[in-house]
């Protein structure tokens, strides 16, 4: 019980609840203010050039537009989503703040049109998350009995006079918090994780049936490897043949790494679990493409043990026995966060060392080499919880939006 205690008192002495992220928004006043000389931006485009995007360090891509939280009536961001209207071709970001979600225009990135906020359910909370299936917006949140919002984002098409304060479509009440909301759209599934630890599945992940999706419905749950604080479900199509086509949830549960059938929402199958050294807190972590790889980020290791940013490569090849494969350091000690794979790049929110892009055409071989990174906290590359929570990097258009916990929304490119 010492040893408890102790563990809990270290966590939390370093900004790290059990039950909640690592809460550094607090570490330093939070700087909603637009850098000096200039008020709002107008969101135009400001070319990387000579290392620097205005006043943010840079390589290899532009700033294309920004918008500050002052904006938004907010204190702090945190995650952020996007769609894409494929009636329209419109191009909307969907992001998370203390206070609600915003949802703005980037279609034409000379005229950011912020459309309005949906607030959140109960209270404020630094910790918000946002995913989309069927053209309906899926958030949770850490604010007790927030529930999970459906936000019919075809709203978004016809609105007057932005900003306006939008309304759910509909709440889930099955749990209360939730620390991430994931979804595989092959499949019609949501899954809830980091509820309350004393609710039926522990804290791990409930499993939600969406295929209707102002109707979503309990389908089942696992808790059987406790806490989730974060996952990846795919529908499998990797190299291992024992799980061609199986739905395979991939979770971060703290101190280890859980891989689950959940194909049957009734009878969820343990496949494997696996740990590393210098563990200090479990993240969140990323296929690649072909799920032969999965990129695990841990949050307090460069805290804690001085590490520089840390991401390790796990080798999926045999799900029931994943290896180590290798282990990339960043040029900065800045604490890595959220990461996303599209194609040959791994896309990693690195808190106060920004947004940073790395080549992992070569993973195989072992090697991932940094190809460019836009910092939107450029103060300092320090293991503290400020700059950068995520990033999404899926618009066909190859636009990147950015949530920096104390600036906002910034919207970036790849140089030609």
């Amino acid at each position: 019980m010492k040893k408890l205690l102790l563990i809990i008192g270290i966590l939390l002495i370093n900004g790290c609840s059990p039950d909640n992220e690592p809460a550094g928004t607090g570490m330093d006043p939070v700087d909603n203010t637009p850098p000096a000389g200039g008020g709002e931006p107008q969101s135009n485009f400001v070319p990387c050039e000579d290392g620097m995007a205005g006043s943010y360090p840079c390589s290899g891509y532009d700033l294309l537009g920004q918008i500050f939280l002052s904006t938004f009536n907010a204190t702090s961001a945190n995650d952020i989503w996007g769609w894409t209207d494929s009636t329209t071709g419109s191009e909307y970001v969907l992001l998370g703040l203390d206070n609600g979600t915003a949802f703005v225009d980037i279609t034409d990135t000379e005229n950011l049109i912020y459309l309005g906020k949906l607030p959140t359910e109960t209270s404020p909370s630094l910790w918000r998350d946002i995913k989309v299936y069927q053209d309906h917006a899926f958030i949770g949140s850490e604010a007790n009995g927030h529930g999970m919002q459906v936000f019919d984002l075809t709203r978004l098409r016809d609105v007057s006079n932005p900003p306006v304060e939008f309304t759910a479509d509909a709440v889930y009440n099955g749990f209360g918090n939730s620390h991430n909301i994931v979804i595989n759209e092959a499949s019609g599934y949501a899954y809830a994780v980091g509820t309350s630890r004393s609710d039926q599945f522990n804290g791990g992940v409930h499993f939600i049936d969406i295929r209707d999706p102002q109707n979503p419905l309990l389908a089942g749950g696992y808790g059987d490897s406790g806490y989730t604080h974060d996952a990846q479900v795919v529908t499998y199509n990797g190299p291992d043949p024992d799980y061609a086509g199986r739905e395979i949830f991939i979770g971060a549960n703290e101190n280890q790494v859980v891989l689950v059938d959940v194909t049957d929402k009734s009878n969820p199958v343990a496949i494997s679990t696996l740990t590393y050294s210098n563990l200090r807190y479990t993240h969140q972590g990323w296929f690649t493409e072909d799920q032969r790889y999965f990129l695990l980020g841990d949050e307090l290791d460069e805290l804690n043990l001085g590490f520089r940013s840390r991401t390790l490569v796990f080798d999926f090849e045999d799900l029931d026995a994943p290896v180590l494969h290798t282990t990339y350091l960043g040029p900065t000690s800045a604490i890595d966060h959220n990461g996303y794979v599209k194609g040959t790049e791994f896309f990693l929110a690195n808190y106060t060392a920004g947004l940073r892009v790395v080549d992992i055409s070569n993973i195989t071989n072992q090697e991932l080499i940094e190809a460019g990174f836009f910092d939107t906290y450029p103060s300092s590359n320090t293991a503290q919880f400020d700059g950068l929570w995520s990033v999404y990097p899926y618009f066909d258009s190859g636009k990147i939006v950015l949530s920096d916990i104390n600036s906002g929304l910034f919207i970036i490119r790849k140089q030609p």
